[in-house]
């Protein structure tokens, strides 16, 4: 990989497509950043990382600016090198494209980073490694059953309000916590974001009106949320990888 392990970016409104050797983490610092890796949406603000794999097509780009700390991770080698015992975790983290959310303390380390001189090899590579570290899941305390989210209650508010616009806020108010502290929670116990989680409860629920009534598909766009059939097709064809139309004529296969 050329270039270097850390560097600053700022995003404007014209799109990057492209794809790159090597797995990338974009994080948030300032202004917002619409990102698109493999199906998997988001919007990358502060508090937010997205996670680009080795070889994955992604698009990116930023209607109001948008500033970023972003790490090229140079390679499995590397990642064996500088991690040791840590390396497998972020093997996995790095495989998995989509976004997460960072904790006050992860976002602190970002902007303390941000503000170095990345362009001294030791800083940067050792602020890459303890970027990675602090995102590998056996770092912070394991969750017990107990204590683990109210998933139960957030699908049956999800279920009863997919019609409608649904806010990360909703679900951090069922579950007692803040928004920000929720994003930390759902990155530790199922490795994707609220919104990510919201999405997928809804063209589950979507699914289920395809394969199971006769209802014609805009209506079911309707009721999960979509206000454009077209939008819909596409999400269901990401989710599920094929149209709801071929879902619905061979509903055995799904």
């Amino acid at each position: 990989m050329a270039g270097p392990i850390l560097s600053l970016r700022h995003y404007r409104d014209e799109l990057i497509a492209h794809s790159h050797e090597h797995p990338q983490l974009v994080f948030g610092l300032h202004g917002r950043l619409d990102f698109e890796v493999q199906g998997h949406g988001a919007r990358v603000a502060r508090q937010g990382l997205m996670v680009v794999p080795a070889g994955a097509h992604h698009t990116c780009g930023s209607d109001v600016g948008s500033d970023c700390l972003v790490l090229d991770v140079p390679g499995e080698h590397w990642l064996h090198e500088q991690l040791g015992a840590h390396a497998d975790a972020s093997r996995r983290l790095l495989d998995q494209p989509g976004a997460l959310g960072l904790d006050d303390r992860q976002q602190q380390l970002v902007d303390w980073l941000a503000a170095s001189p990345m362009d001294d090899p030791l800083i940067a590579r050792q602020g890459a490694v303890l970027l990675l570290a602090s995102l590998n899941p056996s770092a912070s305390a394991k969750v017990t059953p107990s204590q683990r989210l109210p998933y139960a209650a957030f699908d049956a508010h999800i279920e009863q309000h997919a019609a409608h616009p649904l806010q990360v806020a909703d679900l951090a108010r069922i579950a007692g916590v803040s928004s920000t502290r929720l994003h930390a929670r759902f990155s530790a116990e199922c490795g994707m974001t609220p919104m990510d989680y919201i999405r997928q409860r809804r063209l589950l629920k979507a699914r289920r009106l395809v394969t199971q009534t006769l209802l014609p598909m805009g209506e079911i766009a309707a009721r999960v949320g979509y206000s454009s059939q077209s939008a819909f097709s596409a999400a269901m064809l990401r989710a599920f990888g094929c149209s709801p139309l071929a879902m619905r004529r061979e509903p055995g296969d799904n």
